[in-house]
């Protein structure tokens, strides 16, 4: 018997490739965080003290091996072709049975922001969600006044679902998120012809 090595997941788009994360990538990572921090704080939950330790990171990496392998989701780093880390995407809560959805969430490094890198990723990653998993349906939210969210997930083929109160905690409050989704047959607004 010949055992062989599965090869690491990646998905290659125009510029960029989406990839687990590896141990080499600390540096680049912690850097990325650390440079964006003042970017990315109004958006996401509190960095716990340790946030960008090595031991966090670690952790971070084999979380992200056990969730690929399992099934569950798919947290990707956005790595430009270049070899430049731009940030992250994950594909998570992955549910089969009757339900085939999942949530989707990101954030990208603010040098890297607005130049198209992320909308690329979001194609990318709903596409193999859609076509290799079998999904239905990818559920993403943000806050309210994240314009720059919302337009991306818009010009992916998102649309918006509503409001969920008290969603995630954002900078020690309670923040209410809109909600988007895209669906693999996207019939809304659309009427049968016969």
């Amino acid at each position: 018997m010949i055992l062989t090595r599965r090869r690491p997941f990646r998905l290659d788009a125009d510029r960029i490739v989406l990839r687990l994360p590896m141990h080499s990538d600390f540096a680049a990572w912690t850097s990325l965080r650390a440079e964006s921090r003042a970017f990315l704080a109004p958006w996401e939950p509190a960095w716990s003290p340790d946030h960008l330790s090595r031991k966090s990171f670690t952790n971070r990496v084999y979380w992200a091996a056990r969730s690929s392998k399992a099934g569950t989701g798919l947290p990707l780093f956005l790595v430009r072709r270049d070899g430049v880390l731009l940030g992250a995407i994950t594909l998570d809560n992955i549910r089969r049975g009757p339900a085939q959805s999942a949530t989707i969430g990101y954030w990208i490094g603010q040098a890297h922001a607005r130049q198209g890198f992320m909308r690329e990723a979001i194609g990318a990653l709903v596409h193999h969600a859609f076509t290799s998993l079998d999904l239905s349906r990818i559920e993403a939210a943000c806050l309210p006044e994240n314009n720059a969210s919302r337009g991306v997930l818009e010009k992916c083929g998102f649309k918006y679902e509503g409001v969920a109160q008290s969603y995630l905690e954002i900078d020690g409050r309670w923040r209410n998120h809109v909600l988007f989704s895209n669906l693999r047959s996207d019939r809304r607004g659309k009427t049968e012809i016969r």
